[in-house]
């Protein structure tokens, strides 16, 4: 394979416009592993972990997030979201979260993704660029399903994007052990209180990670109601009976339904404490 070393953005979007079967190299804790394994073969790789230019952070309200932004930051810098901090918290270990970015988490799209399940939680916006100009494209639309999203070839994503929402949001997840680990189902819980001119609330949990194909916004938990008048009982209740927030099993053997089962119990569990823990904040 050829290798591209970019330092500066027009550098980048100059090799995706001129060669199409280029692949984006950020920190390259995705992309190698799947090299090693021998599942992906690139020809051509343009490595962007030189391009300070992606490297940005701003908050004013609203949040600004390059896409070389790591996850070793996040835990340094006030980023602007209690949830995506806790997000990142759980990612692989200090050497692969020095390199992994929040760019490289929405250029794989994987289901299991856990600051995918924040950024819908979030309700962010991915900006992408190429040499036709900049796009902004809401998470929801985004992400396709596993591993795939709507950035074309020759688009670089840049930044993600989105409203300052308070300090009332929290992420969890379960695995198979308490690091290390791909998430069995994961859980992002914002609570944003600035609805309105009053204070109001209004709880967005991203659709669990691993347990659907693309994790977005699931319906609000409790809106236009002060935070403290969020019933957590029946508020759980109402996530437990939402036909669209559980995993459904792909086929019938038992294993597949145990399986559905188990994450509908974790689900519901984990959606009680982070109700609690939100109330406790709001």
């Amino acid at each position: 394979m050829s290798v591209h070393i970019s330092r500066h953005v027009d550098d980048v979007l100059e090799n995706l416009s001129s060669r199409r079967d280029a692949t984006i190299l950020a920190g390259g804790t995705d992309l190698l592993v799947e090299i090693n394994f021998g599942r992906q073969r690139p020809a051509h790789v343009v490595a962007i972990d030189r391009v300070d230019e992606l490297r940005d952070h701003s908050r004013n309200g609203h949040v600004r997030m390059g896409a070389l932004f790591t996850y070793t930051r996040m835990l340094e810098t006030d980023v602007g979201s209690l949830a995506l901090q806790e997000a990142a918290r759980t990612i692989g270990s200090p050497q692969i979260r020095n390199a992994a970015t929040i760019g490289g988490n929405l250029g794989t799209c994987s289901p299991a993704g856990d600051t995918l399940t924040v950024l819908a939680a979030l309700e962010a916006t991915v900006v992408l660029k190429s040499k036709k100009g900049e796009r902004r494209v809401t998470f929801a639309d985004f992400m396709t399903g596993p591993k795939k999203s709507v950035r074309r070839p020759d688009e670089l994503i840049v930044a993600a994007e989105w409203n300052d929402a308070g300090p009332a949001q929290t992420f969890m997840k379960v695995g198979t052990r308490n690091a290390m680990v791909i998430a069995v189902a994961g859980l992002a819980l914002v609570v944003d209180r600035r609805v309105g001119a009053s204070v109001r609330a209004s709880a967005r949990a991203g659709r669990r990670s691993s347990a659907r194909p693309t994790p977005s916004a699931s319906p609000q938990v409790c809106s236009k109601r002060p935070a403290g008048s969020c019933r957590i009982g029946r508020a759980t209740r109402r996530r437990r009976s939402s036909a669209g927030l559980w995993p459904a099993p792909r086929s019938r053997s038992t294993t597949c339904v145990a399986r559905a089962a188990y994450r509908r119990h974790v689900l519901a569990v984990m959606g009680a404490r982070a109700l609690m823990r939100v109330a406790a904040i709001a």
